[in-house]
């Protein structure tokens, strides 16, 4: 039996067939036994949870010759008519392909004519989401006043696309993802049914595959029962579906736990041999740690895992990794899981990936300060007497001041002082002489130099002042519109750029803050910031500068808000720039520091 007719077989025909929605076919059962259906529903939810199927249903339940009832018969004319798709007053259109205004139009147009064949007109539109603004403007009006012999059922996974006006003119069911239990009791319940043999621990699989969609379950139980014949068994189930087996989890494991790179290429090079893909590997990855997670964070508790089956055999492997360093792993795989979507050599992404968490410290990483101190502990043995030792609380003082100095400088950055230049590398050595690596990079790295915190060197001065214009707010009512033309410049460019969000407008320049730093270096590389300031030049008519800056960054700033004029340096008496005599104890600040990062405050 083909995948086709095994899932038309077992597509639910009756509200009681429905797998895992009992409250909205209850709320539905109910208008219809009280005889108050609404004249608009939207039924929206995760691609194969029923929607369009319960729509279906529904219109046989309102037609059907025995009733209205709460459950159609399936056998009359108008039940059999509408499963087959020949009654003419039940009408599904699929939004995808007809999405103009053309279409709803014709709808609108019909809707008018009383039915011919049953009770009451049915329009079915599935994917709704998909229509065009003009066509949700000519639906518009039919569903505020439609003829009290038309229902209309819309159907969508996004809802959040539909205009407010669309909305609220219908009633909203939410489906939800079927849970795993009925998932595997209604494909056991189908292997029993067509004389098929199949393991528990494939079916679970299969279902957890499915991520909640019943229609997706089938489709896969299809599939391998194509492949495994009579009998379906876990090792067939994961080879169809293109996983990795549990051998291979526990090797690649065990090469990470132990941080042996060698082993890391030959087994990479050995999945793609075997036909499987770089992404899903990394997918498949990314779960697997988190299976391990949660079985050593929750060891006793019932939350299913994803990729692991026999629970018990895999604890071993998760006790033999910190919490942290497994929180940390996903992290990095899931970054990389950005990169390798796009990426020309998958394989060296994926590679690189496993690397990089093969060379994870297993202690959580110390902040630069605490690494200092650590390092500034003279060990109990060099010295007996303990007279040469440093004391805990000497470590704590001397962290807490150099904390304070890493907080001072960041105010005096926020305040627009750029570290460029000789004073960059006097401040540089200034901070270095306190302590061993500032963290996340030196204070005076520019955007770009390739240092993991990549610091903004845009004064934002400006752009504070600025961000209540009038003509900033021109350029958030531009804002898709600018992303779109960036999208249809370089799909690869509007991918980073989209996570960007516009937060002021100054001097022909546009601010751009970014939560993630590696959204925001790939946004900078000049081949992007090319396409993104050519699209800003076509939008505006003008050249127009883009300036990036980490979320968190802006949000201190604005914060603070700009500094008063008053607390910037002044001129000479004689209009020149300088300063004006300045005590001993400012002139030793701009010696350690340099004048460019020196600001006076006049109390």
């Amino acid at each position: 039996m083909s995948h086709i007719a095994l899932y038309r077989a077992w597509r639910p025909q009756t509200f009681r067939d429905m797998v895992g929605q009992q409250h909205i076919v209850q709320t539905l059962q109910n208008a219809i036994r009280e005889q108050r259906v609404s004249h608009a529903y939207l039924f929206n939810g995760p691609r194969g949870t029923g929607k369009t199927t319960a729509a279906k249903i529904m219109a046989k339940a309102i037609n059907c010759e025995r009733g209205p009832a709460v459950e159609p018969c399936n056998e009359c004319d108008a039940c059999r008519g509408i499963t087959a798709g020949t009654i003419m007053d039940v009408v599904e259109i699929d939004a995808a392909s007809n999405r103009g205004i053309d279409e709803i139009r014709d709808i609108r147009d019909k809707v008018r004519y009383a039915p011919s064949e049953v009770r009451n007109k049915v329009y079915i539109i599935d994917e709704v989401h998909m229509l065009t603004s003009e066509a949700f403007n000519a639906l518009l009006k039919t569903l505020e006043e439609p003829p009290g012999h038309v229902i209309f059922i819309l159907a969508t996974t996004e809802p959040h696309k539909l205009p407010a006006t669309i909305i609220s003119r219908c009633q909203r069911f939410d489906f939800r993802q079927v849970s795993l239990p009925e998932q595997t009791e209604r494909l056991r319940q189908i292997c029993s049914e067509e004389g098929i043999q199949a393991e528990d621990d494939a079916l679970a699989y299969i279902a957890r595959l499915s991520d909640g969609g019943m229609r997706d379950a089938i489709s896969l139980l299809e599939q391998v029962s194509a492949y495994s014949g009579e009998r379906i068994t876990l090792d067939s189930a994961v080879e169809v579906t293109g996983g990795l087996a549990a051998e291979q989890f526990a090797q690649l494991a065990e090469a990470i736990r132990e941080r042996n790179t060698g082993a890391i290429l030959p087994l990479v090079e050995g999945l793609m041999q075997a036909g499987k893909s770089a992404d899903k590997c990394l997918e498949n990855l990314v779960y697997y740690f988190r299976d391990l997670l949660v079985l050593k964070l929750a060891p006793q508790s019932k939350v299913s895992t994803e990729r692991i089956v026999d629970q018990e055999k895999y604890r071993s492997i998760a006790e033999a990794f910190s919490t942290d360093r497994l929180f940390r792993m996903i992290d990095i795989l899931n970054q990389y899981q950005l990169e390798i979507r796009h990426a020309s050599l998958p394989q060296t992404i994926l590679e690189v990936a496993l690397m990089k968490i093969c060379s994870l410290p297993e202690a959580g990483a110390l902040s630069a300060s605490a690494q200092l101190a650590s390092s500034m502990e003279v060990p109990e043995s060099s010295d007996p007497s303990g007279a040469g030792k440093t004391s805990s609380g000497d470590v704590l003082r001397m962290q807490q001041r150099i904390d304070a100095l890493e907080r001072k400088i960041e105010q005096l950055m926020r305040n627009g002082v750029r570290p460029e230049g000789e004073a960059a590398s006097n401040a540089g050595a200034a901070a270095s002489s306190g302590k061993s690596g500032a963290k996340g990079g030196s204070f005076g790295s520019r955007a770009g130099s390739g240092s993991g915190g990549m610091r903004s060197t845009v004064k934002l001065e400006p752009f504070l002042a600025s961000v209540e214009s009038q003509a900033f707010g021109q350029i958030r009512m531009k804002w898709s519109d600018i992303l779109q033309r960036v999208k249809g410049h370089n799909i690869s460019t509007h991918a980073w750029f989209v996570n960007g969000e516009p937060v002021a407008a100054a001097d022909n320049t546009i601010l751009v803050a970014f939560k993630n730093s590696i959204h925001r270096e790939t946004t900078e590389k000049p081949a992007n910031r090319e396409v993104i300031e050519g699209v800003l030049q076509e939008v505006f008519g003008r050249p127009v500068r883009l300036a990036t800056v980490m979320l968190k960054e802006w949000q201190t700033a604005a914060e603070a808000g700009p500094p008063p004029e008053a607390e910037m340096l002044t001129l000479t008496p004689d209009g020149q720039g300088g300063s004006p005599p300045q005590p001993e104890w400012i002139e030793e600040a701009v010696k350690l520091f340099g004048e460019d990062l020196v600001v006076v405050e006049d109390k």
